[in-house]
């Protein structure tokens, strides 16, 4: 796995001159040549010699807490962009002028990247804690049909982490961390007869389904395990019953046996591509 990490001694004037993302950050198209390098973000020294570069990095900015949608996945629908924040910490002896996040997929940042996700704003939003420490927030939008063009985005996507010191020393490591990227998931439930009388056999039906970037429309998730789930009228906690798998539509059917009064739910543990989802209980009148 290759990190380009890059640390650039510049004035502070070149390096704010520098900061627009040409196009990438108003245009959500899903255009991967738009992602930037260091230099490009933040501006580099031609000049700089090999000696200044050995000495600059040594004293590069250090970033921790790299953390995307309060830690959550991204998980995105089929009709709505979905804008979600980003924030990182980062530290150097000269201060924190910057910091520049995205998110992209592919195996290669030079030769093999199919999605890309690029922060909305220009420069970022970074409060000091200190002399030397700042917290930087980014927000970044994902289009279904654009950034996502395609449902085999769905997954685990890189993180490009960079900042900017006050003295024009730069961190940039488009291998950071990484994130999963998601397709909507909705999971419904239904038990009958209802009422029921004690004894008798609930028939309780559902479907899982998930979004489609393609179609813009949610189809079946198929042949997924699921778990049917029961709580009593009185409990709080839902308790496993048994675990079914999907049809090749995403349906789903079981029986159970009528014992008391409450509800059914289907619940869904999640995959890397599909989010975990719980449908809304059913109540049941047992008599």
């Amino acid at each position: 796995m290759r990190i380009r990490a890059t640390v650039a001694a510049v004035s502070g004037a070149l390096a704010l001159s520098s900061l627009a993302i040409p196009a990438a950050q108003a245009d959500h198209g899903g255009d991967v040549n738009e992602k930037p390098s260091a230099a490009e973000r933040f501006g580099t020294s031609p000049n700089r010699s090999a000696l200044s570069t050995a000495a600059a990095a040594a004293a590069e900015p250090v970033v921790s807490n790299v953390t995307v949608n309060s830690g959550k996945a991204v998980a995105v629908g089929t009709t709505y962009a979905k804008t979600f924040t980003v924030s990182l910490t980062a530290s150097h002896a000269s201060g924190i002028e910057d910091a520049y996040v995205d998110l992209w997929h592919g195996t290669d940042v030079e030769d093999d990247i199919d999605g890309l996700l690029v922060q909305n704003e220009e420069v970022a939003s970074c409060t000091a804690s200190s002399a030397t420490t700042s917290t930087c927030k980014v927000t970044i939008t994902a289009t279904p049909g654009s950034d996502l063009y395609k449902n085999a985005l769905a997954g685990t996507w890189h993180v490009t982490a960079g900042a900017l010191a006050g003295d024009g020393s730069i961190y940039w490591n488009d291998f950071h961390t990484t994130h999963k990227v998601q397709r909507y998931s909705k999971l419904t439930v239904n038990a009958s007869p209802e009422p029921v009388t004690k004894g008798k056999t609930i028939t309780v039906t559902g479907k899982l389904s998930r979004a489609n970037w393609e179609t813009f429309k949610y189809a079946g998730y198929s042949t997924q395990p699921v778990k049917l789930q029961f709580r009593s009228k009185s409990s709080s906690t839902y308790t496993t019953l048994k675990t079914i798998k999907t049809n090749t539509y995403g349906d789903l059917k079981t029986t159970v046996t009528a014992s008391t009064d409450g509800y059914f739910r289907y619940s869904f543990a999640g995959t890397t591509t599909t989010p975990a989802v719980n449908a809304t209980g059913d109540f049941v009148d047992v008599q």
